[in-house]
């Protein structure tokens, strides 16, 4: 590449150069640290889970705030962990907009994700994979389930979507089944072309930088952070590579292709997702639960058949979040459990799929630790920033920060015990 600083350059020429490596899925996928966290150190993670079609309110929210609430249909379903969830309600993103679109922006909280020429911030969990990340062998997760696409809730700093796994039987692999030796070297020597890469386009656009304006010099700035600390996973992810993965009793799962079966897959999937927090190969994770397959049931116009098949659908969904609860709070570690150190978000960008609403947003957040057993309930008519959650997922996680995306603090009445 032989670029001219001596000619005016369009934002798009410096995208070219810039985005070349950062925005690569692949990279974000092999970028494993080699540092192990300090055993004594208390491990705190996030899995974060959207439902993508909605969740029909009058069956979620409860009427009463507080502790002494009244369960509802789908709250029935996490019954046994009601002292370790806390349920939101009167909470959306700032200036969303969109409908469906809003689906990529759960994690980042970007406004107006409809409009021509949008660009999505950094997710939530990779914001805290910069930081965190290096403590194990995969920084993040990133999981589908669907059948089209690449539906993702994970965004790099730069915007870029981060291609999702989609297959509980390869997840399996990925985390649990030693490669060859030829493949481990197959593997290495692609990361060492990834950091060639990474070299070169750092020296050109630091030769680029030399004419750039303040402001301009400020965003290189933050690119030439990004490259670093791209540099510094490529170097641990070469040394994981050598390093022998976790054995564990379970068989692989067995993929299910139909569409329709999403709740099994989902299951399927957080089986996997709970050996993964078990064998600490990853803090962080990310699954969007594709429901296309029932988008026309939810537009159900108030039929009461609809809404009786539509609900089934759901309070199944609401049974296999319980179950994964389940697995998670009966796995002991060190005087605690796994729920106990795992914050577990649920919820939607759509408040309601009938009406394609973004606002008033179905959420619960359990266990990670915190003060739970309560509907916090915020204006419905004038909604509450669900990004300020995430400030507060991130405080969790280690981070010091009070601001996140639209989030300009802490979530008020949420505590950590």
């Amino acid at each position: 590449m032989n670029l001219n600083i001596r000619q005016p350059l369009s934002r798009r020429t410096l995208l070219r150069a810039a985005g070349a490596t950062i925005g690569l899925p692949l990279l974000d996928a092999m970028s494993p640290s080699l540092s192990r966290a300090d055993e004594t150190k208390i491990p705190r993670r996030l899995v974060a889970i959207q439902t993508n079609m909605g969740i029909m309110p009058q069956f979620f929210f409860p009427e009463k705030a507080g502790s002494d609430y009244k369960l509802t249909p789908y709250l029935e379903k996490l019954a046994g962990h009601k002292s370790h969830l806390t349920v939101f309600s009167g909470c959306s993103h700032p200036d969303m907009t969109g409908g469906h679109a809003a689906d990529k922006t759960f994690l980042t909280g970007t406004p107006h994700p409809e409009r021509g020429g949008f660009r999505n911030g950094v997710s939530v969990d990779q914001l805290a994979a910069e930081h965190i990340g290096n403590e194990t062998r995969f920084p993040s997760l990133t999981l589908a389930m669907s059948n089209e696409g690449g539906p993702t809730l994970s965004y790099t700093r730069s915007g870029a979507p981060i291609s999702p796994d989609k297959s509980p039987r390869k997840l399996f692999e990925k985390l649990f089944v030693q490669g060859k030796p030829d493949e481990i070297e197959a593997n290495v020597e692609a990361l060492r072309q990834g950091r060639s890469m990474l070299d070169f386009v750092g020296e050109q656009s630091k030769r680029l930088s030399r004419s750039f304006s303040r402001s301009d010099q400020g965003r290189m700035d933050q690119y030439f952070t990004s490259v670093r600390d791209l540099e510094q996973r490529l170097h641990a992810a070469e040394a994981w590579e050598y390093k022998p993965k976790p054995v564990v009793t379970a068989k692989p799962p067995e993929d299910i292709d139909d569409a329709r079966e999403f709740v099994r897959r989902t299951q399927l999937t957080l089986d996997v997702v709970k050996l993964a927090l078990e064998t600490d190969s990853s803090r962080l994770v990310t699954l969007f639960v594709d429901t296309t397959v029932i988008h026309n049931i939810t537009h159900h116009g108030n039929r009461p058949e609809t809404v009786a098949e539509l609900r089934a659908y759901e309070e199944a969904q609401f049974g296999a979040l319980n179950g994964f609860l389940d697995q998670l709070a009966s796995s002991q570690e060190d005087g605690g459990t796994i729920l106990d150190r795992t914050m577990v978000l649920y919820g939607t960008c759509m408040g309601s799929a009938n009406s394609h609403s973004n606002v008033n947003l179905p959420v619960l957040l359990a266990g990670g630790g915190f003060k739970h057993g309560q509907h916090l309930a915020f204006d419905t008519k004038n909604n509450y920033p669900l990004t300020n959650l995430y400030v507060s997922l991130l405080q969790r996680l280690g981070l010091e920060t009070d601001e996140f995306s639209t989030g300009k603090g802490p979530l008020t009445g949420l505590e950590m015990s």
